[in-house]
């Protein structure tokens, strides 16, 4: 299945007059959807116990419709997130009407999956709409909050291994893939006009906006950036924490998802911190190893 976000819009969106699918249908849908683009979900899948592989398939496509909209759909994304936050409560109260939702619907009841987690993430991805700068580190702590920790609480419902203990453990590890995917995309992020560095670090390591802007790589930047990269991975330190709690299913994942992160902070590094000229990346080879590693550790 070739992704195109415009086509499924047209066929799916809010002014389709298709009937809802079967849940069957909606399962392959969402499973089409996962493998749109394989680089995204492939070593996942593969390490995900089988029984479990629609549920994440139905989780996943939910997402990707979630962030398509808000990136994909320029100034009418507002309003497309506000029906995507209808669909979803449409279906909380019973009525799936989009592939998504009805394949969804199985999943949250299954798992006892309440909306927060959804909701939290339609709030970053709204949130994305209106803020393009943070002032400081504890306000970019609070979009991670909605943007990416509500991920791996997902990830525990959907294994029944969810605790609050648990979860501040998993919020320190998604919190610290957030990051680290922050400082690897600075100057992509830029490129669609925003600024995850926080003001307060940039000042005080002396780097102006004009520099960022026109993307001058500086002893100055290259100072902010060590900063960010080792405080990131103090968020994986804490992390590992949940490592020896968990059952040895989601244990392997949780691992891969750490390891990967510190990986792209090893390739920040190898760079010498300059993610402005080009945008640090971990090589396929060595992403194989990190599952391997993954999997003979667990």
């Amino acid at each position: 299945m070739d992704w195109d976000f415009s086509r499924e819009l047209a066929k799916h969106g809010p002014a389709s007059t298709d009937t809802p699918v079967s849940p069957a249908g909606a399962r392959a849908y969402c499973q089409r959807v996962a493998k749109s683009r394989p680089e995204n979900f492939t070593v996942a899948s593969v390490l995900l116990p089988r029984p479990l592989l629609p549920h994440f398939y139905a989780v996943y496509a939910w997402c990707r419709w979630a962030d398509d909209l808000a990136d994909e759909t320029g100034p009418a994304a507002v309003n497309l997130l506000a029906w995507w936050r209808d669909e979803l409560l449409a279906m909380y109260e019973g009525d799936p009407r989009h592939p998504v939702t009805v394949a969804l619907r199985e999943t949250v009841g299954r798992f006892a999956i309440p909306p927060d987690p959804f909701l939290a993430l339609l709030a970053a991805f709204e949130q994305d709409q209106r803020v393009k700068a943070y002032a400081t580190f504890d306000d970019l702590l609070g979009y991670c909050r909605n943007s990416a920790n509500p991920v791996g609480h997902l990830v525990l419902m959907l294994f029944q291994c969810f605790t609050p203990d648990r979860a501040a453990l998993a919020d320190e590890v998604c919190t610290g893939l957030q990051l680290a995917n922050f400082w690897q995309d600075v100057s992509r992020d830029l490129e669609i006009g925003r600024v995850y560095l926080p003001e307060e670090d940039r000042r005080r390591f002396g780097y102006p906006d004009a520099d960022l802007w026109a993307r001058r790589f500086t002893p100055a930047f290259r100072d902010l950036i060590w900063f960010e990269v080792d405080r990131t991975r103090g968020f994986f330190e804490r992390g590992k924490a949940l490592l020896p709690t968990l059952p040895r299913a989601v244990r392997v994942d949780v691992d891969l998802f750490v390891r990967g992160g510190e990986a792209v902070l090893h390739a920040i590094e190898a760079r010498r911190y300059d993610v402005l000229t080009a945008r640090p990346a971990v090589p396929k080879w060595q992403k194989l190893g990190l599952v391997l590693r993954a999997i003979l550790g667990a």
